[in-house]
């Protein structure tokens, strides 16, 4: 199908494109890699009076470490984060979780900022910046200011940021010692949503106990969902394997599927259960290794 008619603009500079998002705050979007959006406007399941390009502009791409914080560019493509050494080998949640992104043709368009902004839960990175106790920073005309991940997500396709704001960076803070972390998807083909999928981030302590844990679960509800109750449950134990199996049967009940052609509501809960269980599994190798 063919979108409906919008202007497109194609700003040079971060300042410019807040000015456009200002001039027409009813019927603007922004564009960052559009592999979420442009879909959406084809299909015509999404409409825009006005796109706004944010691709041109420059130093929204980058991944580095800073002050104890991890920080992204909120125009970092997924293909950037897949191959960066930095990310390969103190990240491997995010590493997982940029690889069974769609395909390398979409990964080097999409971008990390463009997946979150979306606020879509069947999305992959929303799930693994709730593990990873992300913060977002959201660019307006008034500056800068910084949302918890766990405040970002408000609903289905919505976020906390304003009509007249840009995701510029994301912010994680950098994992201590034997920390390791996890993203196991289940998708019916190569690039599919997921059917069911957990993020994990643990660090273990001195003892081999779990010092802490983030778990994520994607698709699971109408927003992507942080498994409290696992985390708690898991948190100070020893990692055995009934505990795990405890912590999976936990973050599985809160999960509120829909039944689509992916499968059951009860298929997809305890595709969630068998998913993080296997996810804690290996980010407590991870941590044992690293």
């Amino acid at each position: 199908m063919i979108p409906a008619t919008f202007d497109y603009h194609s700003p040079q500079t971060l300042e410019d494109a807040l000015a456009l998002l200002q001039g027409h705050p009813d019927d603007a979007k922004v564009l960052s890699g559009g592999q979420s959006l442009l879909p959406l406007l084809k299909l015509r399941l999404g409409a825009a009076g006005h796109l706004i390009d944010i691709g041109r502009i420059p130093g929204l791409e980058y991944v580095k470490e800073e002050g104890g914080v991890l920080k992204i560019g909120g125009r970092t493509r997924e293909s950037a984060l897949e191959h960066s050494d930095l990310i390969q080998t103190k990240y491997p949640l995010l590493a997982q979780t940029a690889a069974v992104i769609a395909d390398p043709l979409v990964r080097n368009l999409a971008t990390v900022g463009g997946n979150l902004a979306h606020g879509d839960p069947a999305n992959d990175h929303p799930a693994t910046m709730l593990a990873l106790r992300a913060e977002v920073v959201a660019t307006g005309p008034n500056g800068t200011r910084t949302i918890p991940i766990d405040q970002f997500f408000l609903g289905l396709f919505s976020t906390a940021l304003a009509p007249d704001e840009i995701l510029t960076e994301i912010r994680i803070p950098v994992p201590p010692a034997r920390s390791g972390g996890s993203y196991v998807k289940l998708e019916r083909k190569v690039g599919d949503f997921a059917t069911a999928a957990s993020a994990v981030q643990l660090t273990l302590g001195a003892g081999g106990e779990v010092a802490s844990v983030g778990i994520g679960l994607t698709n699971a509800g109408p927003t992507p969902l942080r498994a409290a109750d696992a985390e708690q449950y898991l948190t100070g134990k020893q990692p055995s394997a009934d505990v795990i199996a405890e912590a999976a049967r936990r973050a599985s009940a809160i999960a509120t599927p829909s039944a689509d052609r992916r499968g059951a509501i009860e298929y997809k809960r305890q595709m969630a259960r068998v998913l993080t269980g296997r996810a804690l599994k290996q980010a407590i190798e991870w941590a044992k290794e690293h």
